[in-house]
């Protein structure tokens, strides 16, 4: 038995939950994907799989030995990777997990660019704004908004976001436009809360002037823990709210939303790609890090609005 061969056909049966899908995706009879799996259980003495007619199971030891596997294929394929002319065309596969809007407004776009330049990169995004634990979800890196305080992992700064607060015209009409922070925590003023999905806390609306620096709990009549959602939020004339500029920024260009309270605008908030300190940084990931940077530059302050 190959048992490289075997683990890499046990992780594609888990990964796409049938032996005919995970012979498909490999170009292998499927005689041979299950005959692989059988010498795999018999050579460690453990059921990895339970199947039935339609579907496969993992069992516990299963789920086990498919998480350490895959972190072992990984590492494998980027050995291999960079032996085999990695600089100058890096490939395999890229797990990435990006907040919603920032994959949806900046980088999902512009994956056609990504993938004319590296063609053999094959990425995996997970979208959303939830925790995201690297080594226990087998992710190469995150793009995450906020300060690093985990001292196992690596942060670049790839942007410095500046917020805007931002609301409807007709919101404006009825409820007047606010000038200063004050007037959106007096209750005349509905906002649309962002709360945290570590603590689940509500974010304050944070404002600076020179060296004033003011917090606003206001009355929030929603609050959502995921960026597109805020944005939707505020576009149907819910309230007011503090989002990040590139995510407001074209609907501030048609006119759906009007800029409020410009001169208290908050310290612009630092973006990074986050990886594990003790994770090697294959090419793949290189390269993506690198466009990541180019990606974001047009959105930091220094770039203009």
């Amino acid at each position: 038995m190959d048992q490289i061969a075997a683990m890499r056909v046990f992780a594609r049966v888990v990964e796409a939950g049938t032996f005919t899908r995970a012979a498909d995706s490999l170009q292998m009879p499927k005689p041979s994907v299950t005959k692989l799996v059988q010498q795999l259980e018999t050579h460690l003495r453990v059921k990895l799989l339970q199947r039935t007619t339609r579907r496969v199971t993992v069992t516990l030891e299963g789920a086990a030995y498919y998480e350490r596997t895959a972190r072992v294929l990984a590492e494998l394929e980027e050995i291999e990777s960079d032996l085999s002319n990695a600089q100058a065309n890096p490939r395999g596969r890229l797990r990435v997990d990006v907040g919603s809007s920032f994959a949806n407004m900046i980088l999902i776009p512009q994956l056609p660019e990504f993938h004319a330049r590296y063609p053999e990169i094959e990425l995996e995004i997970g979208v959303g704004d939830r925790p995201v634990n690297l080594i226990g979800d087998a992710v190469d890196c995150v793009i995450r908004a906020g300060e690093l305080s985990d001292q196992t992992l690596v942060a670049r700064r790839i942007a410095t976001l500046p917020f805007v607060t931002c609301a409807t015209p007709a919101y404006l009409e009825r409820h007047g436009i606010p000038k200063t922070p004050a007037d959106l925590g007096d209750g005349a003023h509905r906002v649309v809360g962002y709360f945290s999905s570590l603590s689940n806390r509500p974010i304050p609306l944070r404002y600076a002037y020179g060296e004033e620096r003011i917090e606003i709990h206001g009355r929030t009549v929603v609050g959502v823990n995921e960026s597109t959602a805020q944005i939707t939020a505020v576009l149907t004339g819910m309230g007011v709210s503090q989002v990040f500029y590139p995510m407001a920024a074209p609907h501030l260009a048609s006119g759906a939303l009007v800029e409020v309270l410009p001169d208290w605008a908050p310290p612009p908030y630092p973006l990074h790609v986050v990886y594990p300190a003790n994770r090697h940084l294959s090419a793949k990931l290189r390269v993506f890090v690198d466009w990541a940077v180019e990606l974001f530059a047009p959105y930091n302050p220094r770039a203009g609005r």
